[in-house]
């Protein structure tokens, strides 16, 4: 497994995990990655530092104090975490979905209709879930209408 650091043409960065990298360059010809806060698809590897392990006993290169984190860095992943990892933040998706689902009022298609009727005071203020295009989704952020894109199950129509 690789983790990627994506942005999309509006500069929005998210990350995103893939099998390796044939994978990644598959999905991007496919038109298959989107930006989860804009629906844009136009979305390509962003400028990444790698992360080098160091190897038992190793010091850790020298690092000039006005550059030097203010925190312990991040632990990297070992061979074989990355699926364990994955499969984690599947199941944590999951159950966002679950708690949507259980406590939102589904309202389809209608989505970007509904959540503008709310934020403009002219529906009750409630929590929905539905679907929308990636341009419906841009024009309600560019409205200020917040919402969050959960990723899940596709239905084909």
């Amino acid at each position: 497994m690789i983790l990627y650091e994506l942005v999309c043409e509006h500069r929005h960065t998210f990350e995103s995990w893939f099998r390796d990298s044939a994978a990644f360059d598959a999905l991007a010809a496919a038109d298959g990655l989107s930006c989860p806060v804009c629906g844009s698809a136009r979305v390509q590897k962003a400028l990444m530092a790698p992360r080098l392990a160091r190897r038992k006993g190793q010091d850790a290169p020298a690092v000039p104090s006005s550059e030097a984190p203010a925190a312990e860095p991040d632990t990297p992943v070992q061979d074989g975490d990355g699926g364990a990892a994955l499969a984690r933040l599947g199941e944590l998706v999951q159950a966002v979905r679950e708690h949507v689902e259980k406590n939102c009022d589904y309202v389809g298609r209608g989505f970007a209709d509904e959540a503008r009727r709310i934020h403009y005071g002219e529906a009750k203020p409630r929590g929905i879930y539905g679907e929308t295009t990636p341009d419906e989704a841009r024009s309600l952020r560019e409205e200020g209408v917040e919402f969050l894109a959960v990723p899940g199950r596709r239905t084909e129509s």
